[in-house]
């Protein structure tokens, strides 16, 4: 099925979110889209998948006009999506899952879940998915989750299939297996619409790449562009993809954590006996797949997990059953993962925001005052420095985009005096140019001889920024590793595998 979008326009008051965007995708092709956060991708996505209504233009099927109220007309018309965030209901089977929402019954009304196996089944062997209708889906590992998203989209007879950001949560093994059913699908006709920021996938797979900034399309490119080529289009400058940074010389070991475990709130084992230390001047790189105990390994060393055991010591003092608040004033500077959740209040203002962690006493409050002059020019300052777009400090943080919020956690964070910096996945979400000025700040913060953690599934950034990496599967290390390390390895080492030539320590 060719899919054909003429003069998609879609305005949000004042704001021209897609401003006349043409765009064709053959059957059996595989058409990339390029842009910055905010450029418009997702909204023209949403605009063919039926969850907004254009402005102005068409969109076209086989050459015939369709008109979606919503997402069903575009599932009927033979429109699927494979979302970031898996659109599934963990404590349903497969069978359930791929149901939901076409529900088919037979005589008395009941559920025909013998149809919805039987469909996976045959969509299965078509693709070597390898996947049991019957099993919990909170039980499949996420690549295998993926590919129920899939079986979703095709059990309702997908002739156009977009993928948004798919490879976000997968493990470099898991991408290559997507990579290679996207061109499975090709050879079966489907056009597929792929939407990410990761330039050597786009080179990987697609066959014409389209690029929009600011709304529009500013050209198209061949998979043989070059990545600096391809980067100058989605920004519009020239971009800097290599990360400048001269070999580490570490000092002592600042942060030595022992013996750590972190149990859940239902008592689970989430991290399990995790032993490492961090060099002052160094970046240690935590690398795995999202889930397997990052996130609850630094909210550790934060002191936002309540039942702890073992010991985290900076600079010789053990925090563990530090408060929040003694954390960090003893000098932690921290980048959480969900930086609107966790890093920032999208109500306040910028400058309200970088004081968030310095509101009780100098230089920001003084008695029960708050001294304004103060913070507004060091708001102003702040601004210039870490070149935050905006056009004053009294903007509210929830209008900015993803890179320039991400550059507030950033000012705030790495101004005050630090003993040790976490960032937790400091780029996600961002484009290219963020995430060169966030990945030079983190370098910098090295260079000036802090001991630095970086987390992230993001293998091109750990390889990037690591002097060393630890890889984390289970809630344990699985082995720690150079800074350059072949990403063939560290994939087997996310999947809990420690090759022979790998060691267990570096």
């Amino acid at each position: 099925m060719k899919l054909e979008l003429r003069g998609i326009t879609k305005r949000f008051g004042a704001l021209v979110a897609n401003d006349h965007i043409d765009l064709t995708v053959e059957p059996g092709e595989i058409h990339c889209l390029l842009g910055e956060n905010g450029a418009g991708k997702s909204t023209l996505m949403n605009v063919l998948y039926g969850l907004y209504q254009a402005d102005e233009g068409e969109i076209l099927l086989d050459d015939v006009v369709q008109h979606f109220s919503g997402p069903g007309d575009a599932m009927k018309s033979g429109i699927g999506m494979v979302h970031q965030h898996f659109m599934l209901i963990p404590v349903f089977t497969v069978a359930e899952n791929v149901m939901l929402g076409h529900e088919q019954t037979k005589f008395g009304g009941r559920l025909d879940l013998p149809a919805a196996r039987k469909r996976v089944r045959e969509i299965s062997a078509r693709f070597g998915f390898d996947v049991d209708p019957d099993a919990l889906v909170e039980d499949l590992p996420v690549g295998v989750q993926q590919r129920v998203e899939i079986i979703k989209a095709l059990s309702q007879n997908a002739k156009v299939l977009v993928f948004d950001e798919p490879t976000a949560v997968l493990t470099p093994q898991e991408t290559d297996e997507l990579m290679e059913i996207m061109r499975q699908l090709k050879e079966q006709g489907t056009a597929i619409v792929f939407i990410t920021h990761k330039l050597r996938e786009v080179r990987e797979v697609a066959d014409r790449i389209t690029v929009i900034r600011l709304g529009k399309v500013v050209g198209e490119v061949a998979p043989t562009a070059s990545n600096p080529e391809m980067a100058s289009m989605m920004v519009g400058r020239a971009v800097s993809l290599t990360v400048e940074k001269q070999a580490a010389t570490p000092g002592a070991p600042a942060l030595v954590v022992n013996d750590l475990s972190v149990i859940d709130p239902i008592g689970q084992l989430v991290v399990n006996r995790v032993s490492f230390d961090v060099k002052a001047g160094e970046i240690l790189a935590i690398a795995g797949v999202q889930g397997n105990g990052q996130t609850e390994l630094t909210e550790a060393i934060l002191g936002l997990q309540p039942r702890v055991e073992g010991e985290i010591e900076l600079d010789g003092t053990n925090i563990v059953g530090h408060s929040v608040r003694k954390v960090l004033d003893a000098g932690v500077g921290f980048v959480p993962e969900d930086r609107n959740e966790d890093g920032l209040v999208g109500e306040f203002s910028i400058a309200e925001n970088l004081m968030l962690d310095r509101s009780s006493g100098a230089p920001f409050v003084k008695g029960a005052n708050l001294q304004l002059g103060y913070l507004n020019e060091f708001a102003e300052e702040k601004v210039r420095e870490f070149d935050v777009r905006t056009q004053s400090i009294e903007t509210k943080v929830g209008r900015l985009s993803g890179g320039n919020a991400q550059k507030v956690v950033l000012a705030r964070e790495l101004s005050r005096e630090l003993r040790l910096f976490v960032a937790a996945q400091p780029t996600r979400g961002l484009d290219v140019g963020s995430i060169e000025f966030v990945h030079k700040r983190i370098v910098e913060t090295r260079d000036s001889g802090i001991p630095v953690i970086v987390v992230s599934t993001e293998l091109d950034e750990v390889a990037a920024l690591a002097d060393r990496i630890a890889v984390m599967y289970r809630g344990k290390i699985v082995g720690i590793v150079p800074g350059d390390t072949s990403r063939d390895v560290l994939g087997l080492m996310m999947a809990g595998e420690l090759p022979a030539d790998a060691g267990a320590a570096a």
